[in-house]
């Protein structure tokens, strides 16, 4: 754990890399890849419909970057999805992350 010290640049450029399905589905209560969806611009992209503390979210996925159909904001790297996801701040995230092994 980093503790209150300064997250190593290294464990940033790792979780900034990493798959946000990955991610997404280390984080969420539950999640399920939409099967339906038919990409338009690049055909990695997959949407997800996922439940996380209570809370739904439609999201378009591609690599490590991230759309919120419903919120309509996005993000690259785990990061920014956990603090999406979880509605906290980098510190937060960032423990999560370590905490989730990441």
């Amino acid at each position: 754990m980093f503790g209150m010290g300064a997250v190593p640049t290294s464990k940033l450029a790792q979780w900034r890399t990493l798959d946000a399905v990955r991610v997404l589905n280390s984080l969420a209560d539950h999640a399920k890849r939409d099967p339906t969806f038919v990409p338009t611009k690049d055909s990695s992209t997959s949407r997800w419909h996922l439940s996380v503390c209570g809370q739904d979210f439609e999201l378009l996925v591609t690599g490590p970057k991230f759309w919120d159909c419903r919120a309509k904001i996005g993000g690259a790297g785990a990061v920014d999805l956990t603090m999406h996801l979880r509605g906290i701040r980098f510190r937060a995230a960032t423990a999560l992350l370590e905490q989730v092994g990441y």
